[in-house]
């Protein structure tokens, strides 16, 4: 392909610095006019910069008046380090070009100033871009916009944020219909299916492969101490962890969950005898102190950072030569984000560790490391774009001014995630928009559209605007409070879930940046603590996100159990492995083993899924339900990646009929007709779909406010109008996030009637480590009171009392 050259001034800055234009540069420089472009290439490779030297090239030669280039990033933090960096090539060839960020940081003022008189390169989130759509000068604003970069977009494909932006991006190019589309991203597992979520539907989008550069480093850390049976902290590695800190220059320590971060760190800075400059960085602490944390890396005043997936995404962190992941990384695209952290430069190997938290987690970790190795990328299909999105969406366009119905379904069609939205879903959730839905439609807070006489849509009380703007966004966490210290001004340390703030008596101490604190009081929406000069704290903090094995590493870890031997595993693993074989039987990857034995008083029944941690959660609530309700007496259940473990008082003999796809369909919305997972999830939509509003001018609801709201109103859906859109909504998110039942319908296909049931009359080496598993959850119902019957009978009887 023809490459164009680059202008002198550009040839001169390359040079100064030593550096040659890559491949993937060029040819993103000489095809700059293509409609869409898909940008994979590794980290370290230039690809901001190659997305962005067609803008530069462009704007050195003047005469652009407004916004040219739209960069939009995950992180606020990535664009704001954007910015920097463009700067120096920008002030150092003297370009006439103005770069400014816009996040929710950003004040007021140069916010309203930037909609007036953007710059040429305007750097945001997705969040941010949807709210200056909703503004009547949008046009204007927009008007003579070239090009969108979307960065890490894969991180975005994942989540509701990516189906906010592809609403947000079609409603740009009705704006600017010369806009040309760009995504970059170093993990994509399915490149096709990214680039159709880029482009303007049914455009077809292509795809840009840069060299993907040598194959990292990575392999297990040898210890001397064995993982432990169960667990997750990776605590019995900190001697070998020390070692590796101290023989590199920086060092990130990645952690699945933001609880494990914190011990870990605490126990790494208590054996930490040297003083090593050692930082935690997670997305619940200040953001004073995250910032702390971020400068003194890149200065290089730390030896190591324990983080969190805050420190996942793009920035280039300083001189990090080092990744170690404790705890299986769960999905290989993750690791592969994490990995390229380390030597963060074009062409040169990441070096990674892994360190499997427990004896399971060594297999995961050998499955994981393969599939780096192969490049073989993990990912779950989205699905259609969410509709409670898209409500938001028809919202937000209502706020820019009146619009047609018609033209909007339109151009909502042109985003990928939304093309097979049906002309009868659309005109559902319009509906919605208009009137709250059947059972609302008698409220006048839900009344928020009207239809003029020519067809129009438009907000029926324009001051409705600033209420809509407030809420916009799709991140939805978990509630939270903040913490402050009680003396010293009241320094902020970070933020903590509510519900474990509301458990909290006064002198409990827990974790939180490391350090341990000692809770005093709740003073309006903070509670505030002291210094603790103890050694252990009752508890640490933050639920965070626990992360699911894949589909493809379990699958992984299925192929690996029908090899003969185990050559790349420890010998001690390799040889529980053998000896599972040698007393029941190893799962494999088309079977569902089933084995059932007695042990401690209670009979067990112990289903190897291998559907991920939430699945194998819904499948052991389904399945003790289901129990009861054959008269199996079961008491209770625990569950992991690959297997959930019942104990109960009655031997399952035959759990084939447990395991009807069928009765488990039904037995699932039995359940969630009456559980908290379903008022969650429903609270989360509605805050989405603006049902429900969290922000008002006057004050922010807490939590529990908004629980209560939520409660009322779910409770008043399901009794009088149960078809609801919302509702709907509901059960969609609820059967595809929280209780992921789609892997349990994957593992009964995969299967088939091809189950396996062993009868033992022991404990078997793969079942063992889950008797030791946290998160136990007890079966209230016929067995307890069996139990209590029983051991009454057997009081009196030692009494000499008969019935």
């Amino acid at each position: 392909m023809f490459s164009p050259a680059l202008p002198p001034a550009f040839e001169d800055w390359f040079a100064s610095r030593g550096w040659q234009v890559h491949p993937h540069q060029a040819e993103m420089l000489a095809r700059a006019d293509d409609p869409s472009l898909l940008l994979i290439a590794p980290t370290g490779g230039g690809k901001t910069l190659a997305g962005f030297l067609p803008t530069l090239v462009d704007l050195a030669e003047g005469g652009h008046h407004g916004l040219h280039t739209l960069y939009i990033s995950p992180l606020k933090a990535l664009a704001a380090d954007i910015r920097r960096n463009l700067s120096t090539p920008v002030e150092e060839m003297g370009l006439p070009i103005r770069v400014e960020d816009r996040t929710g940081d950003t004040p007021s003022s140069r916010k309203r100033r930037q909609r007036a008189d953007p710059p040429h390169i305007l750097l945001t989130t997705p969040e941010s871009l949807a709210l200056m759509l909703t503004f009547e000068d949008a046009a204007r604003t927009f008007a003579g916009l070239k090009r969108v970069v979307v960065d890490e977009i894969h991180a975005l494909a994942d989540s509701k944020r990516g189906d906010q932006l592809w609403l947000a991006l079609a409603r740009l190019q009705r704006l600017c219909p010369d806009m040309r589309r760009v995504g970059l991203s170093a993990t994509v597992e399915d490149p096709g299916a990214i680039a159709a979520l880029l482009a303007r539907h049914p455009d077809p989008c292509d795809i840009l492969y840069a060299d993907p550069g040598p194959d990292p480093d990575i392999r297990m850390l040898e210890t001397e101490e064995r993982p432990p049976w169960s667990g997750g902290g990776g605590s019995f590695a900190i001697p070998a962890i020390l070692d590796e800190i101290r023989r590199h220059r920086i060092t990130l320590i990645f952690h699945n969950t933001r609880a494990q971060a914190e011990i870990f760190f605490h126990r790494l800075w208590m054996a930490n005898e040297e003083g090593l400059p050692i930082g935690i960085h997670h997305g619940s602490l200040d953001k004073v102190q995250r910032d702390r944390v971020e400068k003194a890396m890149v200065q290089g005043r730390l030896r190591a950072v324990v983080c969190t997936g805050s420190l996942d995404l793009g920035i280039d962190w300083g001189d990090v030569d080092l990744v170690i992941q404790v705890g299986a990384p769960k999905n290989v695209k993750r690791l592969v984000q994490r990995i390229g952290r380390a030597n963060h430069r074009y062409n040169a190997p990441s070096k990674a560790l892994l360190v499997p938290a427990n004896r399971f987690e060594v297999v995961e970790c050998v499955a994981a490391l393969e599939a780096v190795l192969e490049r073989d990328l993990d990912g779950e299909p989205r699905g259609p774009g969410p509709r409670d999105v898209l409500c938001q969406h028809i919202l937000a366009t209502a706020c820019a001014g009146p619009f047609d119905a018609d033209a909007l379904y339109a151009e909502v069609t042109t985003a990928g995630a939304y093309a097979g939205l049906t002309r009868a879903g659309f005109d559902q959730c319009l509906d919605y928009c208009a009137t709250g839905g059947y059972a609302l439609r008698a409220y006048d807070r839900w009344q928020r559209l009207v239809q003029d006489g020519s067809g129009a849509w438009s907000l029926r009380d324009p001051r409705a605007a600033q209420l809509i703007r407030m809420n916009l966004g799709t991140i939805h966490d978990s509630d939270k409070v903040k913490v402050r210290m009680r003396f010293g001004g009241g320094r902020p340390l970070g933020e903590i879930e509510e519900h474990f703030a509301a458990q909290l008596v006064r002198g409990d101490t827990f974790l939180i940046g490391g350090r341990i604190v000692r809770y005093e009081s709740l003073k309006e929406t903070a509670i505030e603590v002291t210094r603790a000069s103890v050694k252990k704290p009752k508890i640490a903090t933050y639920a965070g996100t626990k992360f699911a094995t894949s589909t493809q590493l379990s699958h992984r870890i299925l192929r690996m159990f029908e090899q003969d031997s185990w050559p790349e595993l420890p010998r001690h693993t390799a040889e529980w492995l053998a000896l599972q074989r040698e007393m029941s039987s190893l799962p494999q990857e088309g079977r569902l083993l089933v084995e059932s034995f007695p042990f401690d008083g209670c009979e067990q029944l112990c289903v190897y899924g291998f559907a991920g941690r939430n699945a194998m959660q819904t499948l052991g609530l389904i399945l003790t339900k289901r129990m009861e309700e054959m008269g199996l007496d079961p008491l209770g259940f625990v569950a992991s990646d690959y297997a959930v473990l019942i104990w109960g008082l009655e031997a399952v003999l035959d759990p084939v009929p447990l395991l009807d796809r069928a009765a488990l369909h039904e037995g699932l919305e039995r359940w969630l007709a009456g559980n908290a997972v379903m008022k969650r999830t429903f609270r989360s939509s509605a805050h989405i779909a603006q049902l429900l509003q969290r922000n008002a001018p006057q004050a922010r609801k807490t939590g529990r406010q908004a629980t209560f709201s939520s409660d009322i109103l779910y409770d008043t859906l399901m009794k009088y109008d149960p078809d609801h859109l919302l509702l709907d909504i509901t059960r969609e998110e609820a059967m595809r996030g929280l209780v992921d039942f789609g892997r349990i319908e994957e593992m009964l296909a995969r299967v088939g009637d091809r189950i396996d049931v062993v009868r033992l009359d022991r404990v078997t080496p793969l079942a063992a480590p889950l008797f030791l598993e946290v998160g136990k959850v007890p079966v209230e119902g016929a067995a307890r009171e069996r139990m209590v019957e029983e051991e009454t009978e057997r009081l009196m009887a030692e009494a000499g009392l008969g019935s």
